[in-house]
């Protein structure tokens, strides 16, 4: 095996290595109880990670046992992969950049507003077609019933740093103005305010505020969250695979210099 396949080999190994972040942050997006509901959601990343190692594994082999077809069908699916997971990138970087977020007074949680997020992601994930599958998959998640098991005192539950999934879905929106019993189950207020959300909560803990625009808001705040942790991991791993697909080219073209050289010199051309 030549000094440019020896490199190869090296750099495809080196790919296969930084698959395996792209796999850990794609299965960690799927075990969220937020995409775990958004089917579409959870998989595309880990797909990705997925394919990025096997075609490392094949380019590995490939220049390790010279096989000239299986190193440019290495180039070519990895040059695909990378396009695809830049793709991926900037899409998430764009539909996640808007924060409904906003801060409540004498509150450890944030509030949201569901106007505050990407219009592709009000379209796509909250639109009345996808939200009833949607709200029974979290109606039926653990996600509010650990608020009950973390928090007992109104002090405790004020002051905490809950989820943006948890802040929309499991209890009234602050304005409303709902007298703490504990986190799901709050007594109504004697005039509530204008917003919609607040004749729309009930204690009923398979309905609480999962019909609220607060859920939804709080369920694209748990996206924009994760994903946005998610893609510190991506970038790290595709500048490395944009690396180490740069050197590959150039030890692939190396070798195929490196190959015609040895056949002229044994006067096979």
């Amino acid at each position: 095996m030549g000094v440019s396949n020896n490199i190869t080999a090296f750099l495809n190994f080196v790919a296969l290595l930084a698959s395996v972040p792209i796999i850990g942050a794609g299965i960690w997006l799927a075990s969220k109880p937020d995409n775990e509901c958004i089917h579409y959601f959870r998989w595309p990343v880990v797909i990705l990670g997925f394919l990025i190692l096997l075609v490392s594994l094949a380019g590995f082999i490939g220049a390790y046992w010279n096989r000239k077809g299986l190193l440019a069908l290495y180039l070519f699916c990895m040059a695909v992969l990378i396009a695809l997971l830049l793709i991926l990138l900037v899409f998430a970087f764009i539909v996640t950049r808007p924060d409904g977020s906003y801060s409540v007074p004498s509150r450890g949680y944030r509030e949201y507003r569901l106007d505050g997020f990407s219009a592709w992601l009000r379209d796509h994930v909250t639109n009345s077609g996808n939200w009833g599958k949607i709200r029974t998959c979290l109606a039926d998640s653990d996600v509010c019933a650990k608020l009950n098991q973390n928090y007992i005192t109104s002090d405790q539950f004020f002051g905490a740093h809950i989820s943006p999934l948890q802040s929309g879905c499991c209890k009234p929106p602050t304005v409303c103005g709902y007298n703490y019993v504990s986190p799901t189950m709050w007594l109504n207020p004697v005039n509530p305010m204008g917003d919609p959300d607040c004749l729309l909560w009930n204690n009923d803990q398979s309905v609480l505020c999962y019909n609220c625009n607060s859920c939804r808001a709080g369920l694209l705040g748990n996206l924009r969250k994760e994903w946005r942790k998610a893609n510190v991991v991506l970038i790290v791993a595709v500048v490395v695979l944009i690396w180490v697909y740069l050197i590959a080219c150039s030890a692939f073209k190396n070798a195929q210099t490196e190959d015609l050289f040895r056949r002229y010199k044994q006067g096979w051309i």
